[in-house]
């Protein structure tokens, strides 16, 4: 009998490993980036007619950077040198196209959460969708919040080498839920989207921790109509939009009993609290020109938690805004500029401090995002005193090689 089974399981693992190395051919499928699009034509694709598809890609971020100690003052206080992201991704159907899966592993160390102290985390998306039609579909499992642009953008797709200060305190991030998207086209060419999200509020492959939930909603609005490529979803104009392109959205989340100083992130809290985020964004395209804007706000009637010893732990609340402009030099070269600024609530003001940063930035794109080239420098102020010799002031630079399919 134990012979017999160990025959079976060698067959079935030579059947799978077989079926996975013929299954080679050119294939379309559902577009992925990080958010929720259907439609993928990059990377390479595993296929047998109707009946299986796999989409495979990989990327990685390598970095070195420096901050320095204040701002008149260019001695080095960090540097930074690391394999910021290194991912896996497959994505296609089984059975029926329009059952669809989307599966993202994350292997480096800011991915796995180890920076913040937590259990590793390698599984950043694992997403069953299903697709009624061109319009509609749905999907359950763990995946991005339809939050705010800049996050719902791939880190790949992105024009600096991180996420703005605004993103980092006020996004609501990934969670597991129960995702709707509906989209309605009208006639002349303006597209409406509707994104609804029914989820745990505590963030990625969290535990079974209370029975609040979180609801998010979203709304978009494309006046112009579609971007070419979905560019209303990775910044800068790289398609060089022959008319202009604007894209509009609005969203509201409440996450009840959340466990989280930022809802779906941050350090545990000493107990639950309620909290709600509204944000609102815009991006427009037009020959080469970029410019997006974002506005975050996290609301918490009492954001303070303490535990008997007297530790602190907070809600992240207060304000965000975030605005960034570039241009294309050529089909290769492009340059940005950002400014960010953050205000915590004066319920926790003395905990946080406010923040203005400006960074300029530079990339060069050998395969569009894929394969790139990034460059930025920047001076970060606090308390809104821009002096160089002003306690906590601060320069920053950072060169980012972007490769993958």
């Amino acid at each position: 009998m134990h012979r017999l089974i160990s025959k079976v399981l060698k067959f079935l693992s030579f059947s799978l490993l077989f079926f996975l190395t013929i299954l080679v051919s050119e294939a379309q499928t559902v577009e992925s980036d990080e958010r929720a699009l259907l439609k993928v034509d990059e990377g390479i694709g595993f296929s047998k007619d109707s009946v299986f598809l796999m989409n495979f890609r990989f990327r990685m971020q390598n970095r070195a950077g420096f901050n320095t100690l204040d701002g008149d003052d260019f001695e080095v206080n960090q540097f930074e040198m690391r394999v910021r992201r290194l991912r896996l991704r497959f994505d296609g159907f089984v059975g029926n196209p329009k059952l669809q899966y989307y599966i993202q592993l994350a292997f480096s160390r800011a991915d796995l959460d180890l920076e913040s102290g937590l259990v590793a985390q390698p599984i950043r998306d694992a997403i069953l969708y299903y697709v009624f039609n061109d319009n509609f579909y749905i999907g359950f499992g763990q995946s991005k919040l339809p939050g705010n642009r800049q996050r719902v953008i791939s880190s790949g797709n992105q024009q600096f080498a991180d996420r703005s200060l605004a993103n980092a305190l006020f996004t609501i991030d990934r969670d597991f839920g129960l995702f709707l998207y509906q989209t309605i086209p009208f006639k002349n060419a303006s597209i409406i989207q509707l994104k609804g999200v029914i989820s745990t509020g505590d963030g990625r492959n969290a535990p079974a921790i209370n029975n609040g939930l979180a609801y998010t909603g979203r709304l978009e609005y494309l006046p112009f109509g579609k971007f070419t490529n979905s560019g209303d979803y990775s910044e800068g104009d790289l398609e060089f939009e022959p008319k202009p392109k604007l894209a509009l959205g609005i969203t509201f989340s409440k996450n009840y009993k959340a466990n989280r100083t930022g809802g779906q992130l941050g350090p545990e809290l000493f107990a639950t609290r309620n909290m709600d985020s509204f944000i609102v964004d815009g991006i427009f395209k037009y020959q080469g020109l970029a410019i997006s804007v974002e506005y975050l706000q996290r609301t918490s009637s009492d954001p303070i938690t303490s535990n008997a010893e007297g530790d602190i732990r907070f809600v992240s609340v207060g304000k965000g805004l975030n605005s960034q402009i570039s241009k294309m030099l050529d089909p290769k070269n492009e340059i940005a500029l950002r400014y960010t600024k953050v205000t915590p609530d004066a319920s926790i003001a003395q905990f946080q401090n406010r923040a203005d940063e400006l960074l300029a930035g530079y990339s060069h794109y050998i395969n569009g995002h894929r394969i790139k080239i990034q460059a930025n420098f920047g001076y970060k102020w606090l308390e809104g005193l821009r002096s160089f010799n002003n306690t906590g002031n601060s320069w920053a630079g950072m060169f980012q090689v972007e490769f993958g399919i």
